[in-house]
């Protein structure tokens, strides 16, 4: 596989945003059964996180591709690699949002023990 057919980041398409995503806030709740609560993000963070996420959907297929059309093992793996990068980019901008957002309007509710122990809970899941 020659470097002009390389599928990169950023040769992949950018998912467009709906045309009617207005600026105000989305809730949804963390947690499970009713320790979970509400936790506010704004549109355009949410918008952010789902177009990469979109990115990376479209590079996982094109792995598919090249697995189906049997590109050279190293291609495949240096693909993987770039994938795993993006995910993890990706927890880098979710976990930083929760941090700066949930986090801290949970210090200001009065709740953040509860916060602090599902961080940690996810943080276990997450990390190797």
């Amino acid at each position: 596989m020659n470097g002009s057919n390389r599928l990169t980041p950023e040769s992949l398409p950018i998912s467009q945003p709906a045309e009617n995503i207005h600026n105000h806030d989305t809730e949804h709740h963390h947690g499970h059964g009713e320790s979970g609560h509400v936790h506010i993000h704004s549109e355009e963070s949410l918008r952010k996180i789902v177009n990469r996420l979109s990115r990376i959907e479209g590079h996982i297929r094109g792995i598919k591709t090249m697995v189906q059309q049997s590109s050279p093992c190293p291609d495949v793996l240096l693909q993987i690699a770039a994938v795993r990068g993006a995910l993890d980019r990706v927890a880098r901008i979710v976990l930083d949002e929760h941090l700066t957002e949930c986090i801290a309007r949970a210090a200001q509710d009065g709740n953040i023990d509860v916060e602090i122990e599902q961080l940690k809970a996810a943080l276990d899941r997450f990390m190797p």
